[in-house]
C-alpha cells in the first residue's frame, strides 16, 4: 500500500504543469507575516517530506526553519511547534485561542459526531464533561477505591509470568502488558475482566487496536481538497464498519448494566459506567448526556488507557536492557525500600524516587503521544508570526524532550538527570510533556501514572529478564514503529527468570 501511495504521488506530481508550482512557490513566499515554511508542491503540499513518521520530520525541519514554522498537509494549513518556549505559548500564555481539538471522519464518525470528552469542541457541554471527569469519574477518592483492582491486576500478571518462568517460556511483553491495562480499565469501567470471556477480550483488543490505527491513518479525503468527495483508500467504509462493531458489543454491556440495576444487582462498589448512567439519569444536571455521549466516553477510556501504559513499561524495560547500570542501581533501590519479603505496592512508590525517574526519562526519550494536536479558533500571533484561525497546531512533545538548550546530552537515557533537578510530568514543566498541559492536559495521568509506576516495578522486583526467545540476547534495538501511541517497531520479547523465589506468599494467597 505504501508503494502505491509514493507510485501515485510521483504520477500526481509529474503532471502538474511547472507554472502552477511557481506560483504557488510565490504566492506562499509572498507572506512573510506567516511562519517560515519549506517550499510545498500543488495539492500534496508538505506530504512528501513526513516520512519516515511526523514526530521525526518535524523534528529535521525544526532544525532547518526554527521552532515554529507552517506546513500543508495536502490542502490542510498546520503550524508546528517544537520548542519548550513556543509549546508554551500555545498551551499557556495564548491557550483561549487553541482548546479545539483538529477533528478527521474517522474520529469524528467513531465518537458519535464529536460526542465523546477527547475531541469535543471546546464548549459548554466539554465544560460540564470535564468538571464530571475531575469531581466523580477520575478524583482522588475514586482512584484510592479502586487500589485494590490495580494491586489485583499486578498480581495476576506476576503470577502468569511466574509460571512462564517455571517453564522457561518466552513472553511477548507489550501483548503480556496490554492485558493487564485492558483488564484494568475494563474493571474500572465496567466491573468485568475481559479476558474472563475470550471472545469478548478479543473483540474489545481488537477494536481499541483498529480504532486507534483508524483515527492515526492519513486519509486522502480530509486532506487534499481535490479528493474530498471520494473515498480512495475505502477508508470511510472501514470507520463505518469498526464504528458499527464497537457500538454493538457498548450498547450489550449498557443493558446488562441497566438490568442489574433494575434488579438491584450492582455491585456495592460503583464502576464508571454506573456513574454515568446516574449522571443521566440526573433531571437536575445542567447538561443532557445522552447515550451516545456515554458510549464516546467509554471509547475514549479504552483508547486512552489500554496501549499507552503498556508501551511506557515496555519501552522503559528496553531501555534498562541496554543500560544494564541503571538495570542495578533500580534493582538496589527497590531492594532497600521493599525488601524480598514482600511484593512492591503502591505505597511504596513515594520512596523509590530512582524508579519514578526511570520512568520520567522514558517519557521524556518516548512520550506515548509524540504530538499534541490543537485547532486554532481565532486569528492569533505567537512570536511575531500570524497564526490564522482553522490551522492545525502540532507541538512536537518528542522534540521537547531531545532540545539541546534544555537537555544536555538529549539523546542519552540518564535516569539521574530528574534526580538533579526535580521535574514533573503533569503539564507545569514545558521541556517534558508526555500528557499535554492546560484544561485539556489528559485526566488520567495520575491514574495513569500510579499503574505504570507499580507495574513497572514489580516486574524488576520479581523478575530478572534475558532478550530473545532463547534469552541468549544481550541487548534490544530501539526503533520506532507507526501508530498513534509511539510503539516499538518490534515487540520486545524476553524469558522472565524468578528474582524472588518462590514469590511471597501473600500473591499466591489472593490469587487463590
Amino acid at each position: 500500500m505504501a508503494d502505491f501511495q509514493a507510485y501515485f504521488f510521483h504520477i500526481l506530481i509529474w503532471l502538474i504543469p511547472a507554472t502552477l508550482i511557481l506560483a504557488f512557490f510565490k504566492s506562499t513566499r509572498a507572506k512573510s507575516h506567516l511562519p517560515p515554511s519549506p517550499f510545498a508542491l500543488p495539492i500534496i503540499g508538505h506530504l512528501h517530506l513526513l516520512s519516515p513518521s511526523p514526530h521525526q520530520a518535524f523534528h529535521r525541519l525544526s532544525l532547518r526553519y526554527g521552532p515554529v514554522f507552517r506546513l500543508f498537509m495536502g490542502s490542510e494549513p498546520c503550524v508546528v511547534a517544537c520548542s519548550p518556549k513556543t509549546a508554551q505559548e500555545f498551551l499557556r500564555t495564548s491557550e483561549n485561542a487553541y482548546l479545539d481539538r483538529p477533528r478527521n471522519s474517522a474520529t469524528v464518525y467513531i465518537t458519535y459526531g464529536s460526542k465523546d470528552f477527547a475531541f469535543a469542541p471546546y464548549g459548554s457541554y466539554w465544560r460540564f464533561m470535564k468538571k464530571i471527569v475531575m469531581s466523580q469519574l477520575l478524583n482522588g477518592a475514586t482512584i484510592d477505591s479502586l487500589l485494590h483492582v490495580r494491586q489485583d491486576e499486578i498480581n495476576r500478571f506476576i503470577k502468569s509470568l511466574s509460571q512462564k518462568a517455571k517453564l522457561g517460556e518466552a513472553v511477548n511483553l507489550n501483548a503480556e502488558l496490554v492485558k493487564v491495562t485492558n483488564n484494568l480499565i475494563s474493571r474500572v469501567l465496567l466491573s468485568e475482566r475481559c479476558s474472563e470471556n475470550a471472545g469478548a477480550a478479543d473483540d474489545i483488543r481488537e477494536l481499541i487496536f483498529e480504532i486507534t490505527e483508524a483515527m492515526g491513518t492519513f486519509n486522502f479525503s480530509d486532506n487534499i481538497w481535490l479528493f474530498k468527495s471520494l473515498d480512495l483508500q475505502g477508508f470511510g467504509k472501514k470507520v463505518k464498519d469498526i464504528h458499527k462493531r464497537f457500538d454493538a458489543l457498548i450498547e450489550r454491556i449498557i443493558k446488562e448494566h441497566e438490568e442489574a440495576r433494575t434488579q438491584g444487582l450492582q455491585s456495592e462498589g460503583k464502576d464508571l459506567l454506573s456513574i454515568l448512567l446516574d449522571i443521566a439519569e440526573d433531571e437536575t444536571i445542567e447538561i443532557d448526556l445522552t447515550r451516545e455521549n456515554i458510549k464516546a466516553f467509554i471509547l475514549n477510556i479504552f483508547v486512552a488507557g489500554t496501549d499507552n501504559s503498556a508501551i511506557i513499561a515496555e519501552w522503559a524495560l528496553s531501555e534498562l536492557i541496554n543500560h544494564p547500570n541503571v538495570m542495578k542501581k533500580a534493582l538496589e533501590e527497590i531492594d532497600n525500600v521493599v525488601g524480598k519479603n514482600r511484593i512492591l505496592q503502591e505505597s511504596d512508590i513515594q520512596n523509590l524516587p530512582y524508579l519514578q525517574a526511570i520512568i520520567k526519562e522514558t517519557l521524556r526519550l518516548h512520550p506515548p503521544v509524540p504530538l499534541i494536536p490543537r485547532k486554532s479558533t481565532e486569528d492569533h500571533t505567537i512570536r511575531g508570526y500570524h497564526i490564522q484561525a482553522n490551522t492545525t497546531i502540532f507541538i512536537n512533545l518528542w522534540a521537547l524532550g531531545r532540545d539541546p538548550n534544555y537537555w544536555k546530552n538529549p539523546l542519552e537515557f540518564r535516569p539521574k538527570r530528574f534526580q538533579e533537578k526535580h521535574m514533573d510530568v503533569r503539564g507545569q514543566h514545558f521541556e517534558l510533556l508526555p500528557f499535554g498541559s492546560g484544561r485539556r492536559m489528559c485526566p488520567g495521568t495520575s491514574l495513569g501514572l500510579q499503574m505504570v509506576y507499580a507495574t513497572f516495578g514489580t516486574m524488576l522486583q520479581c523478575f530478572e529478564w534475558k532478550v530473545g526467545k532463547e534469552g541468549n540476547l544481550t541487548s534490544v534495538g530501539m526503533e520506532e514503529g507507526r501508530g498513534l501511541n509511539l510503539p516499538r517497531a518490534n515487540p520486545l520479547v524476553c524469558v522472565p527468570v524468578a528474582r524472588l523465589d518462590p514469590i511471597p506468599l501473600s500473591i499466591n494467597q489472593i490469587m487463590g
